[in-house]
Formats: structure tokens, sequence, C-alpha cells
């Protein structure tokens, strides 16, 4: 079988990356003020919070239209797939699983043929990304789309994510993180942690007065959810990755890979972000 995986921009997976793994990316927009851009295609990681930090307009991101999920899934059908694997940002952070479900449903009834699931990872960035790999490794000619959709729903319900933001300003500014709004009640010298909850919901960790505090503070919750199947670091910067990466190094031993932090999150946390992505190891 030919089976093919579709995902959205926010798992911050660069084109060459997503080529190289056979994966399609329908790209979520990214709006500065009257400027639009294709997220991760023609508004790079760096080029984005080069913007984020000199616009004095706080940027916007827009789900992908169904025609554009719909164009993707009909391409992919001439081009031989026999099965469509179509996996997404967490539902409380974005309408993009939901625009996906839709595009699908209104394609003709012949397409629908071909089979096909899509899943809500509840999750986003190297919390996607980490994956969407596995997948795309795992995805033989004998393997089905079932075994492909129940290693990933097993592996999303075990994804974890914390991150450390350098300033609440965005949070303010912003307003569409859920539960980290209930950090604003202090606004100073506060580097907070925040987490995605098993629903793909942002919710508050903890308020750590310095950057250094926050990521031991990080490091030692991971202690808390071992055994560790898999790890890796989303960085807004290298900088902030590098030690977030240094201060894991107390508790954790093994590699940890590095991927770069796109527009979707960083429009709503801001430059400085770092997050520690891992699944915890099946009991």
């Amino acid at each position: 079988m030919s089976i093919r995986i579709v995902t959205d921009s926010t798992a911050d997976m660069t084109p060459e990356m997503a080529d190289a793994l056979g994966i399609t990316i329908v790209p979520l927009t990214v709006f500065f003020d009257e400027e639009t851009y294709q997220d991760n295609i023609d508004l790079d990681n760096a080029t984005f919070y080069q913007k984020l930090q000199a616009s004095k307009v706080l940027p916007r991101t827009s789900q992908p239209a169904p025609a554009l999920f719909q164009e993707a899934y009909t391409r992919l059908i001439k081009e031989g797939a026999t099965g469509i694997l179509s996996i997404h940002l967490s539902s409380q952070l974005s309408g993009t699983y939901q625009s996906a479900c839709t595009a699908w449903e209104s394609l003709p009834e012949e397409v629908h043929t071909v089979p096909f699931e899509a899943i809500d990872s509840r999750s986003i960035s190297a919390g996607m990304f980490m994956t969407l790999k596995k997948l795309a490794e795992m995805n033989k000619p004998e393997t089905s789309l079932e075994e492909l959709k129940t290693y990933a729903e097993d592996r999303f319900a075990r994804t974890r994510i914390l991150a450390v933001l350098d300033t609440l300003e965005f949070v303010k500014r912003g307003g569409r993180i859920g539960g980290a709004k209930a950090l604003l009640g202090n606004m100073l010298s506060v580097k907070p942690i925040i987490a995605l909850n098993k629903e793909g919901a942002v919710v508050p960790v903890e308020q750590p007065r310095t950057r250094s505090k926050a990521f031991a503070r990080t490091a030692q919750l991971l202690t808390e959810n071992e055994p560790i199947e898999d790890i890796a670091i989303a960085e807004s910067n290298t900088e902030v990755g590098q030690q977030l990466a240094e201060a894991l190094k107390n508790t954790y031993a093994g590699e940890i890979p590095h991927y770069k932090l796109g527009a979707a999150l960083g429009t709503h946390t801001g430059p400085g972000t770092v997050a520690i992505t891992f699944v915890t190891g099946k009991k």
C-alpha cells in the first residue's frame, strides 16, 4: 500500500525535511499587518522572530482553508495514494484539524473510496514533529493505515510539552492561549512555565523569577515523568535552546535533538521561548 501522510506547518518541519520524509505540509498563514506569509515556506524561523521583535503590531495566524486540504488530498490520490493519514495541531489551539476534516467530507464521493484518517494530535511543534518522523520511518508498503493511526494516537497520548517564556507581554497582547492568561497577575521579572494538558490546551505551571530557575524547574519536572521514550527541544533561538539543554544535563543523560519553534506558537509566546517535548514510556 502507499499511505501518504499530511500535516500542517505548525509541526515546524522545513520543506526540505518534509520532502526527505515524504510528508505533505499544508501551511497556515501568518499576517504582519498588511503583509501575508505562508508559514515555514516564505517565512522561516529566523525571519519570523526578527519581524516579531521589530513589529509594533502583533502578528496573527490563520488556519488553512478547506480548499488547500482538498487540493493536497486530491493530488496525493492522483499520484497513487491508497490511504491518507492527516495529522494536525491541537484543536484547542486552532481550527486546522476541523478544516482538514471538512475538506475531506466535502470531496466528491468517488474520492472517498480511498481510506482516510484524521488525527487531532493535541500537540504542536516538536510534539508533532517527533511522531511524524517516526511514522514516516515505519511507513512501508506492508504497513496499513490502521497501524499508523494506532501508533500515532498512542504516541500523542503520551506526549507532553513544557515551555519557558521569556516574557508575558505576548500572552497579554495576544490573549489567545487560554489558561496561560492566569499568569498575568504578575508581569515583572517572571519566566513562566506553561504546558499543554492531555486535551491539548495551554495551562500555567509555575512562575519562576529567573530563566535559570525556570530551566532548573523544567529539568526537575522532566524527572517526574520518567521513563522517557523520546525527547526534543523546540527553540526560538539557538541560545535559549542551549541553555535549556545545559540545565537538562543534570537530570537527563541522553542526547536531545533541537528543532526550531515556528510562528504558530511563537506569535503568542514571543521571542526567547523554548520548550521541551517528550514522550513518556509505556507504563
